[in-house]
């Protein structure tokens, strides 16, 4: 039976940890310290690691608002990615940009291939491993972007989204491709890239060759400036022409089926 005294001690600890914003020391500080006691350590290794354990918790934390502010449509990991069933996909290379060497060189990454094939999954998973180095992630799809530079323009507020576009340490643009963009929307779309070039990274999934990037920018000077500064320094990988989407899909209905 605890007495008294132990039972204001902790409820000053409490207090003293609500007022100083420690919330995981106020939830851990009294378990620790029997778990130190039955241990026999000493006070220094108690409070390392009562410290450590808030320190965790506020990188856990960090990292969970870095992914909710990217607004993921639905967050996918690379470790999540059938890698062995996307053989067109260079795993190494997927796994060496996670390490996010390309976000400190402001490197952009061009993810080519057809729909299904993996392109939005590998993007996303490169985005939250940059969330978990505690980079500013933003996701959008090309459309998305496009409407909100344009709504912007519209009330006069451009210089304001487009420099809020550029803060980001990662963009992701997503379906890059899949609708055609009007030149007025298309010169908005280039302002925001060209002022994260060599600045800041962005990643961008299409399924157009460049040599068919004209059908989405008819405006060919604009196509090409376009091409240069996202394919400059890129890192551009080919996730193929094969469905990887629609042959996972067909062998989820086989094992059903058995």
């Amino acid at each position: 039976m605890r007495s008294p005294t132990v039972d204001l001690q902790q409820s000053t600890i409490l207090k003293y940890a609500k007022e100083l914003r420690l919330p995981m020391l106020g939830g851990q500080f009294a378990r620790l310290a029997e778990e130190a006691a039955r241990q026999g350590q000493s006070h220094m290794s108690y409070l390392e690691a009562l410290l450590e354990a808030e320190l965790e918790e506020r990188e856990r934390n960090a990292i969970a608002r870095r992914i909710v502010e990217a607004h993921f449509p639905k967050v996918k990991t690379l470790e999540e990615f059938e890698f062995e069933k996307a053989s067109q996909v260079p795993a190494p290379l997927i796994r060496n940009l996670a390490g996010g060497g390309y976000l400190d060189r402001a490197e952009p990454v061009v993810l080519l291939g057809e729909t299904g094939t993996g392109k939005t999954h590998l993007a996303i998973g490169l985005a939250v491993a940059a969330c978990q180095r505690r980079k500013r992630v933003r996701y959008t799809t090309a459309a998305a972007l496009v409407n909100d530079l344009m709504e912007a323009k519209d009330k006069s507020e451009l210089n304001r989204i487009t420099r809020r576009w550029t803060r980001y340490e990662l963009i992701v643009i997503d379906e890059m491709g899949y609708v055609a963009i009007p030149e007025s929307a298309a010169e908005l779309l280039f302002q925001v890239i060209a002022g994260r070039a060599e600045k800041a990274a962005v990643i961008v999934t299409t399924n157009l060759p460049f040599s068919e990037w004209t059908t989405m920018f008819p405006n060919a000077r604009l196509c090409k400036a376009m091409l240069d500064r996202l394919t400059d320094q890129a890192h551009i990988i080919e996730t193929g022409n094969e469905s990887y989407r629609f042959r996972r899909t067909l062998e989820k209905r086989k094992c059903a089926g058995k």
